[in-house]
């Protein structure tokens, strides 16, 4: 993927569109370490283009075993990240297509576990994880973040 550079661009704007509060936490690590996580690495990364302009984005890369209320050992597990779609392409199943595509090459891979986290504030987000086959497993207490832990056995 030689476009990185545009790749970055789109994920960190709509990051910061999505999660203001996040401005000055600067690079994270994945999007730091790109090409040595989704080129090199086990991770797996695809965009959607309309024309040349990119216009949805999701990731996924090995699972670190950061939340202790979540236990996948033993299992080849990943964390779906960066399911970004701009405003004009979303409500047209863009979004629920490259997820598709992303499992597939998941279930290529042999991971057992798709995982991930979301928010409630995020519109209809939750739902949408659900109807590509995820369920709850956990939701933190935490007042703001409220984050909803999501996971889909393949």
């Amino acid at each position: 993927m030689g476009d990185v550079p545009q790749v970055l661009d789109f994920v960190l704007q709509a990051r910061a569109e999505l999660f203001p509060k996040l401005h000055d936490a600067g690079m994270p690590d994945d999007l730091a370490r790109f090409a040595s996580i989704y080129l090199q690495g086990e991770g797996r990364f695809l965009i959607a283009r309309n024309g040349g302009e990119i216009v949805a984005a999701i990731g996924y890369l090995p699972y670190d075993g950061r939340f202790p209320q979540l236990d996948y050992q033993g299992r080849k597990t990943v964390e779906v990240v960066r399911l970004f779609v701009a405003p004009e392409f979303r409500r047209f199943g863009l979004a629920g297509q490259l997820y598709r595509a992303l499992e597939a090459m998941a279930q290529a891979d042999g991971v057992e576990v798709m995982y991930l986290h979301t928010h409630p504030f995020l519109p209809g987000a939750i739902e949408f994880w659900v109807r590509q086959g995820f369920e709850v497993v956990d939701v933190e207490a935490d007042p703001v973040w409220r984050t909803a832990h999501m996971q889909q056995f393949l």
